[in-house]
């Protein structure tokens, strides 16, 4: 991973030479099949189809899958190039095909991807699994396009192994800023809460996000990985559809966000993750949440919509709060 000079206000997670040697020993390659206690909360660093067949059977509860989009971009040392859709939608069944066997009968799985890859992963899941929603979530960066309408959407497919599964849509609500605040015939909030800080809504998960922020370079979670995903978008996956203590699963790990997001909330994850630069930032990332737990966007047990939270500091700032 190549040094970068950074603004003085840039908070983007990097790693020196001595922290890439330090975190490098915590990493695993599996050259033998292994019991899930010999995984239990470690980062494999390896290729996926070399990491499989050493997998074992039946102990993951929740598989979250972001794989890399059928786009040529470059990950660190390594280049993925476009293919055709028939070409990628066979690559995702070869792996997509062995995972099966890792999940339990009451296994959830989570798909992203974007417009352009999304039908050959739904044709893939539809295979294997009960394919229940499509998350549409906004990707508020994005390029414009004079010929085009810019690209600031991205989907995850929602699956289940059976009819048996777990769902906590309550763990997942999302409080929302109460813009025209309604009052029942006595006078009181219909559906709302007033409080000093402003009036705010729970509102019931829907499967349109608008309250996610990609990772930025002056937010801590940031890293240089091309592709990471925000905390908060897989906090809403795992707390969605895993208990505490389920173990979750993350082969394309990446910067390591849904390993941490896992610790952060009690759950317990395997991640796979081939490149060693990310694999050794994933595991810093898993050091410094022995500290710090916060998610941005999460707080007191609910989503809040974007940007809510620094306007409620605000608010709670200039009333001497």
């Amino acid at each position: 991973m190549s040094e970068k000079v950074r603004a003085p206000r840039n908070r983007t997670l990097t790693l020196t030479v001595a922290e890439r040697s330090h975190y490098r020993q915590r990493l695993l390659r599996l050259q033998q099949p292994v019991s899930a206690a010999a995984i239990l909360n470690r980062t494999l660093c390896q290729d996926l189809f070399e990491a499989l067949p050493y997998l074992p059977s039946g102990c993951v509860d929740l598989l979250v899958l972001d794989p890399p989009y059928n786009l040529t971009k470059r990950f660190n040392q390594r280049t993925n190039r476009r293919r055709s859709l028939q070409e990628y939608e066979n690559w995702v069944a070869q792996w997509l095909s062995q995972l099966v066997r890792l999940l339990t009968p009451t296994a959830s799985i989570y798909i992203c991807g974007d417009w352009q890859c999304s039908p050959a992963l739904y044709n893939v899941a539809s295979r294997y699994f009960i394919v229940r929603n499509r998350i549409t979530w906004e990707r508020e960066k994005g390029r414009a396009s004079r010929k085009n309408w810019k690209n600031c959407s991205e989907d995850i497919w929602f699956c289940t192994m059976s009819s048996t599964y777990y769902f906590n849509a309550d763990a997942v609500r999302l409080k929302r800023r109460v813009l025209a605040p309604y009052t029942d015939p006595m006078g009181q909030p219909k559906d709302w809460n007033a409080t000093i800080d402003g009036n705010f809504r729970l509102t019931a998960p829907s499967n349109l996000w608008t309250d996610i922020t990609i990772p930025f370079w002056s937010m801590p979670e940031n890293t240089d990985h091309p592709t990471q995903k925000p905390e908060k978008l897989v906090a809403k996956l795992i707390l969605a559809s895993s208990p505490p203590n389920a173990l979750v699963l993350d082969p394309f790990l990446g910067s390591g966000t849904t390993s941490v997001v896992c610790k952060k909330l009690n759950r317990r994850y395997v991640g796979i993750e081939q490149e060693l630069d990310y694999a050794c930032i994933a595991e810093k990332r898993l050091a410094l949440a022995d500290t710090n737990v916060q998610i941005q966007g999460y707080s007191d047990r609910v989503f809040w919509e974007r940007n809510s939270l620094p306007w409620q500091r605000l608010v709670q700032s200039s009333s001497g709060g």
